[in-house]
């Protein structure tokens, strides 16, 4: 298996680190490599000719029978593309695991006709191409039309529920979990709190996450909410965990998604979430019934979604429980990990 380095930041990081702890790397002897690293560009580098001389290695000298890269879209779709080539090449089965929330753009808009035959060659040329979503799928399929594609949702583990104690949300807390940056609507959520802040005067703002901080700090204090917004940077662990449980309202209103697992973690800990109708949330949240959805973009939808939430505790709860419910029926981390070892063991035994 090729991603980015465990322990690092954002949702694939997740991810992976859902597969270890569940179990799957010993169940089915995976290999682990890393591909990308947080750092300079210097250490990135050398993380990917790391990977490449040893993938190359292994390929050779091994023959694994299934080489399973995570990719997303640009560099990350080219280091993978390149490995999965060696794979190929030395007669093993590969699997392309799409998670790229941008990877339609990417394949498109951002591409020359070269870029994309390379694109839909990787594809067409994988054993199996995974998609997060039915939506991902259906464009996959489009895009890339004799390749196999495989729906495998994300997952995540389900907290006992003797840890879910909602006397700990603070009132009016709400909470942010990705990238910083004006892609993962963080500029629309300022806009949305600002307008909530003569409603509901404990209104406060966490944002736990890296990249865009200075842009944000100073468009809080231009909205005069500088003081309602926290910045403490990527949470991860026990420190997400306590987040969590302290506020009320789960945000995550992106303009592009896959199936984010922060999205996924808020309604395993039964919060009551508002998202974007992008991707694969869809697919996740059903409006009204286990949350909010409102269109990217829109600040003002946004406010509203929220301010039903902050100012209703039984509604809070019912979409919280449905939640956590939802995550329990279809995001379970034994049900993914059953689908990747089946998978593995076809492929293994000379599957497609």
């Amino acid at each position: 298996m090729i991603g980015t380095a465990p322990g690092g930041q954002g949702g694939v990081a997740s991810v992976i680190e859902v597969l270890r702890q569940g179990g799957l790397f010993e169940r089915e002897s995976v290999r682990y490599l890393s591909s990308h690293r947080e750092g300079s560009r210097g250490a990135k580098a050398g993380a990917a000719f790391n990977a490449l001389w040893r993938t190359s290695l292994a390929c050779l000298r091994e023959r694994p029978a299934v080489v399973h890269a995570h990719a997303a879209s640009r560099a990350s779709f080219v280091r993978k593309s390149l490995l999965l080539l060696i794979a190929r090449s030395s007669g093993c089965r590969t699997i392309f695991h799409l998670h790229g929330a941008e990877f339609d753009r990417f394949a498109g808009a951002e591409s020359g006709a070269a870029q994309r035959w390379w694109i839909r060659h990787t594809l067409e040329r994988s054993s199996v191409v995974i998609a997060l979503s039915d939506s991902w799928a259906a464009f996959l399929r489009g895009f890339a039309p004799a390749a196999r594609i495989v729906v495998v949702p994300n997952s995540v583990p389900l907290p006992p529920a003797i840890e879910l104690d909602r006397t700990k949300e603070q009132p009016g807390r709400i909470l942010f979990l990705g990238r910083v940056d004006a892609g993962k609507g963080v500029f629309e959520l300022l806009e949305a709190v600002a307008a909530l802040a003569l409603s509901f005067p404990q209104v406060h703002l966490v944002i736990g996450g890296a990249g865009q901080l200075d842009q944000v700090r100073r468009r809080a204090v231009d909205l005069g909410i500088g003081e309602r917004v926290s910045l403490p940077g990527w949470v991860q662990g026990a420190d997400k965990q306590r987040e969590l449980a302290l506020s009320q309202v789960f945000c995550l209103p992106s303009h592009a998604e896959g199936l984010p697992m922060a999205l996924l973690e808020a309604m395993a800990a039964a919060k009551a979430v508002v998202a974007s109708t992008v991707g694969g949330i869809p697919e996740a949240v059903a409006d009204g019934a286990n949350g909010r959805l409102v269109a990217p973009g829109d600040a003002e939808a946004l406010a509203g979604a929220i301010k039903a939430l902050l100012g209703d505790a039984a509604l809070r709860a019912r979409l919280g429980d449905a939640a956590r419910a939802t995550v329990q029926e279809r995001f379970s981390t034994e049900a993914a990990l059953g689908q990747l070892s089946t998978l593995y063991r076809e492929l293994a035994e000379g599957g497609q």
